[in-house]
């Protein structure tokens, strides 16, 4: 098993980090249309969606950066773990308020369930947690 350690937090590492980088970039190119998508979960003042718009791509792209790169990895994987736990209550919220809308996760119009996306969020924070453990014990 051992031997197989670095090359399941590299795949991991590449894989998330890819994944937000790609993300944060689709959302970046349109901020007013993501600001609506973030509008549609009714969870904060609308003048907050624009904010969250304007500032979330680019910490997924930084942080998606970070561990593609492997830099700073501890930290990014972090950030990421924190924003997957955010979307996942926002998600949560969605599935017991009885909504149906798009997740806003990548390009808009890119409909998928809301349990799909919850699922997918879930799977990405077994991601998150093998790249922070596998960074850990890089440094050990």
């Amino acid at each position: 098993m051992k031997r197989f350690e670095p090359i399941l937090y590299h795949v991991s590492r590449l894989l998330l980090g890819g994944l937000f980088l790609y993300a944060g970039v689709v959302k970046a190119f349109d901020p007013a249309g993501f600001a609506g998508e973030i509008a549609n979960y009714q969870i904060m003042p609308y003048r907050l969606n624009f904010l969250v718009a304007a500032t979330l791509p680019f910490v997924e792209m930084l942080a998606g950066l970070l561990l593609v790169i492997n830099r700073k990895v501890r930290p990014a994987s972090l950030v990421i773990g924190g924003l997957n736990l955010v979307f996942i209550v926002a998600l949560s919220s969605l599935l017991v308020r009885g909504l149906d809308i798009d997740c806003g996760c990548f390009r808009p119009g890119a409909h998928s369930s809301v349990t799909a996306a919850l699922w997918r969020d879930i799977g990405l924070m077994v991601l998150v947690v093998v790249t922070f453990v596998g960074s850990v014990r890089r440094r050990a």
